[in-house]
Formats: C-alpha cells, sequence, structure tokens
C-alpha cells in the first residue's frame, strides 16, 4: 500500500501508528528497520520527520510461522474471554522459546491451551505476547488471542495512561527511605551484556518506579517491598532495587547468596496486580495473582497491605 503525507513534522513511527490501527507503533518501527517501509522510494528511520507529499510506501509481510509446538502445561487462568487471558504465571516458567529453553515454555502451554487462536500482529504467528515477565517472577501477565486485543494492549503499556501494575518484592537491606520515586535511566550493562544496569542519559531509556516498604524483618534484614511501575524497562524493578543497595532475595544476577538457608530460594518477585481497560468493551478491570506462600513471613508483618 502507500501513503501520501498531509502532515508536516511528525515521526514517522507516530504518522503511521495514527493511520494504521491494526499495526502497533513497536511492528511499524521493526518494518522501518527491515525496510518493508520506505519514503520516496528510499530507507528510512522511525524518528524521520514527514514532509508534505512524502509517498510511504508499506508492505507488511507474511507472519513468520513460530517454531513452537503446543504443550499440554498446566495454566492458573484469573480470567478469559475471545479477546484475551489474563494468567498467574509460575515462577521458573519462561514466556517465550530461546536458546536454552526450546519448550516447556508459556508461548507453548498457550498453543495448546487456546489451540492455537491467538493475535498474530507481533509478526509472528499467533504469539499473543504483549508483554514478559522474567523466568523466575511470578504473577499476573496478559495475553493477547485477537489482533485487536494485541493493538490495544501494546499501546496500554507503551502509554501507561490505564495501564497499572503493582508489583511485591523482598530485598536484602532495607531500602531508605521507606517511600520513594527512583527515577534513572536503564540500558544493557557496560560489560556484562546480559545484565541492565543504571545509565547515564541520554544513554539507555527513562525508568520510573514508585516503591513503598510494606513490612521489615529486624532479624534476617529483609523487607517486603510494593513497587508501582511507571515504565516496563527490562529488569526494572531488580535494577532499580539493585542501585539502592537493596537488591531482591533470591535474584541470581543483581543479588548476592542469601546467608539463612531458612529464606525462600527463588527470586522474591512477585506481579501482584494488574489493571487495565479491556481492548474491546472498555471496561474496567483489576486482576490480582494470589501472593506465593513464599511471601507469607513478611506478609503477616503487613496487615494494612490489603488496602494497597
Amino acid at each position: 500500500m502507500e501513503i501520501q503525507a498531509d502532515t508536516p513534522g511528525e515521526r514517522l513511527d507516530a504518522f503511521l501508528a495514527a493511520r494504521l490501527p491494526d499495526l502497533s507503533r513497536s511492528r511499524i518501527q521493526a518494518l522501518i528497520r527491515e525496510q518493508y517501509i520506505i519514503v520516496n522510494g528510499n530507507p528510512a528511520k522511525p524518528r524521520d520527520a514527514v514532509k508534505v507529499g512524502d509517498k510511504i510506501a508499506i508492505a507488511i509481510p507474511e507472519a513468520v510461522p513460530l517454531d513452537a509446538a503446543p504443550q499440554d502445561i498446566p495454566l492458573v487462568i484469573l480470567f478469559e474471554d475471545d479477546d484475551l487471558v489474563v494468567l498467574n504465571k509460575a515462577p521458573g516458567m519462561v514466556v517465550h522459546p530461546a536458546p536454552g529453553n526450546p519448550d516447556g515454555t508459556l508461548v507453548n502451554a498457550l498453543l495448546h491451551h487456546c489451540k492455537g487462536r491467538l493475535s498474530g500482529i507481533g509478526g509472528v504467528e499467533r504469539p499473543g505476547i504483549v508483554h514478559r515477565l522474567d523466568k523466575d517472577t511470578s504473577g499476573c501477565l496478559v495475553v493477547a488471542k485477537s489482533d485487536v486485543a494485541h493493538q490495544s494492549l501494546v499501546t496500554q503499556f507503551s502509554e501507561r495512561s490505564t495501564m497499572e501494575k503493582l508489583y511485591l518484592a523482598v530485598t536484602q537491606g532495607i531500602p531508605k527511605p521507606a517511600k520513594d520515586t527512583i527515577f534513572t535511566h536503564i540500558g544493557r550493562h557496560p560489560v556484562n551484556r546480559q545484565k541492565m544496569a543504571v545509565v547515564n542519559p541520554p544513554g539507555g531509556k527513562t525508568a520510573i518506579t514508585d516503591y513503598e516498604i510494606l513490612a521489615t524483618d529486624a532479624a534476617t534484614l529483609t523487607a517486603l517491598v510494593l513497587c508501582h511501575l511507571h515504565t516496563g524497562r527490562t529488569h526494572q524493578i531488580r535494577v532499580h532495587l539493585h542501585h539502592k543497595g537493596t537488591p531482591l532475595l533470591g535474584d541470581p544476577i543483581y543479588g548476592k547468596p542469601a546467608k539463612n538457608p531458612a529464606l525462600p530460594d527463588r527470586l522474591m518477585l512477585h506481579a501482584w496486580k494488574l489493571s487495565f481497560d479491556h481492548p474491546v468493551t472498555g471496561k474496567r478491570h483489576q486482576f490480582e495473582a494470589p501472593i506465593p506462600p513464599e511471601f507469607d513471613a513478611w506478609v503477616e508483618k503487613a496487615p494494612g497491605m490489603l488496602n494497597c
């Protein structure tokens, strides 16, 4: 297809996102980078400014077949309809097949559960994945079954105007102050490329986390912390609390081995609550993943947390 620009100055990716509602902005950016979208016969960049009269040619490639097989893996479903699934992801489950984890993933389980009916708007047949949780993080995760839902959820996640995510974390050490906002840039670690780190702007991307201590344990020098994400960077909570000198308990990348064998042997991060507007009905939904028993020792010290 071809579009002729009629308004000047807008970024190319934003211009197209407003006119191609079936494609997410991230998908448009990928198509531009892969030269499926060209301007006046030439390759472009997502940030290029559109000029009046520009001829923008768009070719949508066929979705890449997903190299994953359906597998009958138990899932804990919190909600499901024709457009989406909200589930409580178990710790230890990888979201998407990758080197080292070719199967046994959430995608394999979803392909079986949904019988292949997952959105394909992301460029891969039937993935349905609009956001991820780290392998060892448990809790709420929403999956799109329709392309309409996929587009809406991606937009809600990127704009953060209607999407709200609350996490529970247990830290090694007690963050100070007890309640604060962490505002940094997060990017790849300059030495270890498998890690993320707080970096100086303009490097990285803006990352904002509100946190509040709900309970502390003086004997183990640990704290139960409520985290409210305003952005969705890779490892954001783990990096931010490590940056404050209080890494998450059980974090194999940013933490340190716990000396007390009685402490839980898992990453103590749980996606507790997830709120968003339903992509089709517009109805406001809030979902809550039951708090895992590993958190019980701290939850018992926080009687007021049900008001969070």
